[in-house]
């Protein structure tokens, strides 16, 4: 006889953080021999029924969860599942322990599971096999497949109770069109995606989902017909391994406040292996949806991170447009305040070895954490890709949020570092097409989407266009939604403009230690609480109203409470009571039509507000602010004695004698007129940000000419989008502008900026001379600007630029000077105005 064991298969690589307080599995010996099998765990049953096709039966306390679930796997064009026997049977028990560092209760997490693993042979003679985990809250099955080949069509559908309804989106590889509840008697066949939340009679719900996905698989959604949802996956074949299992199927079960609750995604997959930095939780400031090319801006940022440290935040977030140059000085700002910088990027630049490198050299700046976009794909290739920015950023320390992205399906434990993940029509749908996200999807959320993990909706949008949520409503998204950083959307501006809610968001905790839904339906609305410590945030959302419900105390403290308590206004924006000493099981609370409320709950004496903005801690020194490479590949830094020191990819530095002193050597080779960053870290925040300053050396250029736009900047600014290397300004976004053209001529070296802008560089090498000229792009044909060039600070050239007119041509001597810098300033009328720099040289 044939036994097919879970350690069959292969080991896992080594990719993401350690697992805390990790217990061995408890094993139980094979024990049952009859074909069919039954698994129990509490109030759940599961049973094995041999057939055409092979099934499962789910029950809670006799009741059906499901119909049925029929099973089969297509490997090498064989259909597995149909007169297959069992022929071996081994069951265990699982308890496991591992350190939840967000999510809906961090701390530490316990898994009891019973599981099953059946050894199948079908009609001739293959083998495969089926493993089966009961939870308290769920069942979870998986495909074993001995060895190898190629699989193909799954065959598993699950038939849902009869008469039932379920919520759900139309699929698409992003997770990111409307949620919707629907009767399964009305329900259109076609695609939808995970996660489904079905009705099983009465209270019972199941919601399925799938758990534990890596690149050796593609992922899955389901295709209702007939009655049924099939699974289906991305990749129609998929070459596997020998011992190859298949994402856990999973169907998490109880009634709404159970599956709200539930923790069962995250303790089905893997655990994490490796060294990793934990994740630092909390709540982020972002530009991007208030000001869409306010990433390119320096000063933007500054004001956010500023805004940031005033609410007591821990994050903030630079979407597209930012430029390396002036990263390193936002890293510094904020780390001055405790603020960390996470940084935007599409996946396409980050693919493939040579691409990957730009993460080290990013969190050697000081950077925390990146945002990956537009990923779109739920194919194994693309999961590989996943795989290696996963372990990529494990390796060098940064935190990832995932964009345009795949749900989560357990990431949470096996990477820790992975904090967050869209996969939602979320707010930044108001900016890309101005319609309202309603009621009834946001209502949908918590009971679906949310639960299987964090998801990013970027709440809290007051400003959103067509907006038919109300103020409170809005409000309440920042408790009801959790996210591993919340990414608040609206610019300061418009929080500050609602002291209430301003205030009730810097309130908001960093993370959460438990979640509990008090009441509420997918249909109708979610009130959930959330606890920090003694406080607990209760909030709730409506998709109906106006209403009179209740704000639910029982069971949150244990004798008498003070409650703050913000709500819509009867005149419009938010009102606020304070209520002291509460004995009673509730409070009354009138919500406005798709409304809601915020509160916080503490104990009676105890401190309802505890939020304080974040304290500015010094920077360390580190000088000379720019260094010139010696011709021995090395240069000399001095630094706080108490500091130490990141560098880029390549780079070393090694500590002198005296304190605070270091020498910096440089990678065989290095490429002319390169400039490293260098940064001086210290201890900074109370809670673990260090304190950090930059220093920059640059590599002599040697004789010749050398093209400036191919040169690193050493600081730069531009009042429309980023400075353009090679071509014309554009508009807010990097790399959108055309050639560089003057009076019809294009050009394929130079700098294009608009108006107002300053581009400053610095000298090494000697250079004698700046050869080039300047003027108005055809952008802006009828454009009137000033262009300027300063040496060591010393104005050496300006001229009015008109557009239409030749391009001025300018040869400036430099006689050893470290400094250059390319101004441009507004004509006149101060019209938006593009400048191309052309073809500007400098010769050693």
């Amino acid at each position: 006889m044939s036994t097919l064991r879970p350690d069959r298969n292969p080991v896992r690589p080594a990719i993401g953080p350690t697992q805390e307080d990790n217990d061995p599995m408890d094993l139980i010996p094979a024990a049952v021999t009859s074909a069919d099998g039954t698994t129990t765990h509490g109030a759940l049953t599961v049973e094995l029924r041999l057939g055409d096709p092979l099934t499962l039966t789910v029950t809670r306390d006799d009741r059906p969860v499901l119909d049925r679930i029929e099973l089969g796997v297509t490997v090498d064009g064989v259909r597995l599942g149909r007169g297959s026997t069992v022929v071996g049977v081994t069951r265990r028990q699982v308890r496991e322990s591992y350190r939840r560092h967000t999510g809906k209760a961090v701390g530490v997490g316990q898994v009891d599971h019973l599981e099953t693993t059946y050894a199948l042979r079908d009609p001739d003679g293959r083998p495969w096999g089926l493993v089966v985990r009961v939870a308290p809250d769920g069942v979870a099955f998986r495909y074993l497949v001995p060895e190898g080949g190629v699989l193909g069509e799954e065959l598993t559908r699950c038939l849902p109770v009869p008469d039932g309804r379920a919520w759900l989106l139309d699929y698409q590889t992003w997770y990111e069109t409307p949620r919707f509840g629907c009767d399964l008697s009305r329900l259109t066949d076609g695609d939808y995606g995970f996660p489904v939340l079905l009705t099983a009679g009465g209270d019972l719900h199941a919601l399925l989902t799938e758990s534990d996905i890596d690149g050796r698989s593609s992922g899955a959604h389901v295709r209702f017909a007939a009655g049924a949802f099939a699974v289906v996956t991305a990749d129609d074949a998929v070459a596997v391994d020998p011992g190859h299992r298949t994402p856990w199927r999973v169907a998490v079960v109880g009634d709404l406040a159970e599956i709200v609750a539930s923790h069962l995604v995250d303790d089905l997959a893997p655990a994490a292996t490796g060294p990793g930095t934990p994740p630092r939780p909390g709540r982020a400031a972002w530009s991007w949806w208030s000001s869409q090319y306010s990433g390119a801006y320096l000063e933007d940022q500054k004001r956010f991170t500023d805004f940031a440290a005033a609410q007591g935040w821990e994050h903030v977030l630079v979407d597209c447009g930012w430029d390396p140059t002036w990263v390193p000085e936002l890293v510094s700002h904020a780390s001055a305040r405790g603020v960390q910088v996470h940084l935007w990027s599409s996946w396409s630049d980050l693919d493939g070895p040579q691409a990957l490198a730009k993460l080290a050299l990013w969190r050697s700046w000081g950077v925390a954490g990146i945002k990956v976009d537009f990923m779109e794909s739920e194919s194994q290739e693309r999961y590989r890709w996943y795989d290696a920015i996963i372990a990529e950023t494990a390796r060098v320390g940064l935190m990832v949020n995932f964009h345009g992205s795949v749900i989560p399906r357990g990431w949470a434990r096996t990477h820790p570092h992975v904090v967050s993940y869209e996969g939602i029509r979320g707010a930044e749908y108001y900016v890309f097409y101005g319609d309202p996200l309603t009621a009834a999807h946001n209502v949908i959320q918590p009971f679906t989407r949310n639960v299987v993990g964090s998801m990013d909706y970027t709440p809290v949008t007051f400003s959103a266009p067509k907006r038919e949520t109300s103020d409170a409503h809005e409000l309440a998204l920042g408790v009801v939604y959790e996210s591993g950083i919340t990414h608040f959307a609206d610019a300061p501006e418009q929080y500050e403009a609602r002291p209430l809610a301003a205030r009730f968001l810097a309130e908001v905790a960093p993370a959460w230690d438990e979640t509990r839904l008090l009441a509420g339906h997918p249909d109708q609305r979610a009130v959930v609480a959330r606890r920090a410590g003694d406080r607990w945030f209760v909030s709730a959302i409506s998709a109906t109203g106006p209403e009179a419900i209740t704000l639910p105390l029982a069971g949150l403290v244990d004798g008498p409470v003070d409650v703050w308590l913000v709500t819509d206004a009867s005149g419009g924006g938010l009102a606020e009571t304070t209520l002291r000493e509460v004995t009673s099981a509730a409070i009354p609370v009138e919500l406005h039509r798709n409304g809601g409320f915020a509160a916080i709950v503490a104990p009676a004496g105890t401190p309802l507000f505890r939020a304080a903005a974040r304290p500015t801690y010094p920077l360390p020194t580190i000088t000379p602010a720019v260094g010139v490479l010696d011709a021995d590949g090395t240069a000399t830094l001095v630094a706080d004695p108490e500091a130490t020191l990141r560098l880029a990819p390549g780079w070393s530095a090694t500590a002198g004698q005296t304190p605070g002193r270091w020498t910096v050597h440089a990678p065989n080779p290095v490429a002319p007129g390169e400039m490293t960053v260098v940064t001086a870290e210290i201890s900074g925040s109370e809670d673990g940000v260090p304190a950090v300053s930059h220093a920059r050396i640059v590599v002599p250029l040697p004789p010749g000419d050398h093209s400036l736009s191919a040169l690193p900047f050493l600081a730069c600014r531009n009042q429309v989008g980023p400075v353009e290397r090679d071509r014309a300004n554009g508009g807010g976004d990097p790399r959108d502008g055309g050639p560089l053209t003057v009076a019809g001529v294009s050009h394929t070296e130079g700098i294009g900026v608009s108006q107002r802008s300053a581009v400053e560089f610095a000298l090494a090498g000697g250079p004698r001379l700046l050869t080039g000229a300047v003027a108005v792009d055809d952008e802006t044909p009828h454009a009137v600007a000033v262009a300027t060039v300063t040496v060591d600070g010393v104005v050496r050239g300006t001229w009015e630029l008109r557009g239409g007119q030749p391009p001025v041509p300018f040869e400036i001597p430099l006689g050893g000077a470290t400094r250059l810098e390319l101004r441009t300033d507004p004509g006149p009328d101060a019209a938006e105005a593009h400048i191309d720099w052309i073809q500007p040289r400098l010769v050693v």
